[in-house]
């Protein structure tokens, strides 16, 4: 291990001068500074995080909050998580990674032990529990979701109840006026998982504005949890033309089962899916899509985290409004 007295040797420095630099602490000569970062990079030293920590009160690691649940579908937790760690070492961050559900008692530990500078929370519900403590301590949070009250809080997401609202304006526009709205597990909604319950809700509400039906059905996802919620769909809605499936994993089992119904897409009927864009173009058939932004989402989480650890930022909520993009899946409703 390369130590500072090594550093400060090979710059020709003393010990509290790189340690200056390192820190930011005091005023240094642009030649000086140059000097200690050559120095820095050729012998490869690496600050230690623990005395770093002891003498500026600050970790430079930020604790994400990520759910590992059965009901959710990782691959776009993932993307999220690794969005919000590589710009975070852009900043200097390291990332602590929390898996487990504690919920509050996570809140608790980070917060009172200083383990991390600030927190990125995910899987957010509209009455999160740990809310209130993320309200009450000073150590500052983003949430990737938006919860029922936001205020005193910063949030960055998707604009879930627009992305519903989108999808039926885009099926009554080609003129289906019963869809089937094909969702995630019950359990998510059951927790009141704040983008799923905003979806659906945006959904409705412009469903009833346009006079279309919209029958929700929850779905495990799977060939057979899928081909139970479509019996039920058909059952009691024969006329329904329109499809908006939010659960990648019932994407080909509902494909495959409208194929083996002789019900053709587009033709007979039509299906939207709210997906990452991997999942709608490997489809069997390429699906209209509302992308689901999840390197943005985490990316601007981070940054907004930064922005507050540096005093700049505040309690705001932003809203990334969704884009659908049309393949091969909609297509004219019944006449």
């Amino acid at each position: 291990m390369v130590t500072l007295a090594e550093v400060a040797q090979h710059a020709g420095v003393s010990a509290s001068t790189v340690s200056y630099v390192l820190s930011g602490k005091r005023s240094i000569s642009t030649t000086t500074r140059q000097r200690v970062e050559q120095s820095i990079r050729e012998l490869g030293y690496h600050p230690n995080a623990g005395a770093r920590a002891l003498a500026s009160s600050r970790s430079n690691i930020i604790a994400l909050m990520i759910p590992l649940r059965t009901d959710m579908y990782m691959p776009v937790m993932m993307e999220i998580s690794i969005a919000v760690a590589t710009a975070a070492r852009g900043y200097g961050y390291d990332i602590l990674l929390l898996t487990g559900q504690e919920g509050p008692d996570a809140v608790r530990r980070v917060t009172g032990s200083g383990l991390a500078d600030g927190m990125i929370l995910m899987d957010v519900e509209l009455d999160d529990e740990r809310l209130p403590l993320l309200r009450a301590t000073e150590r500052p949070s983003v949430l990737i979701g938006l919860p029922a009250d936001p205020s005193g809080l910063a949030c960055v997401d998707l604009d879930w109840s627009a992305t519903g609202a989108l999808c039926v304006e885009h099926l009554a526009g080609l003129g289906h006026r019963d869809i089937a709205v094909i969702g995630e597990a019950p359990g998510v909604y059951e927790r009141h998982t704040g983008f799923a319950v905003r979806t659906l809700e945006g959904l409705r509400a412009r469903a009833r504005e346009l006079e279309v039906r919209a029958l929700h059905r929850p779905c495990e996802g799977g060939y057979d949890a899928m081909a139970s919620t479509l019996a039920r769909i058909f059952d009691e809605r024969p006329a329904t033309t329109g499809f908006v499936v939010q659960n990648e994993s019932a994407v080909e089992p509902l494909l495959a089962l409208l194929r083996q119904q002789g019900r053709a897409v587009p033709e007979d009927v039509s299906v939207v899916a709210i997906c990452p864009d991997q999942v709608a173009v490997q489809a069997p058939v390429r699906l209209t899509s509302v992308a689901i932004p999840a390197a943005e989402m985490g990316r601007r989480a981070l940054e907004r985290l930064v922005a507050k650890l540096e005093g700049r930022g505040g309690a705001e909520v932003a809203l990334i409004a969704p884009e659908l993009t049309l393949r091969a899946s909609t297509g004219p409703g019944p006449v």
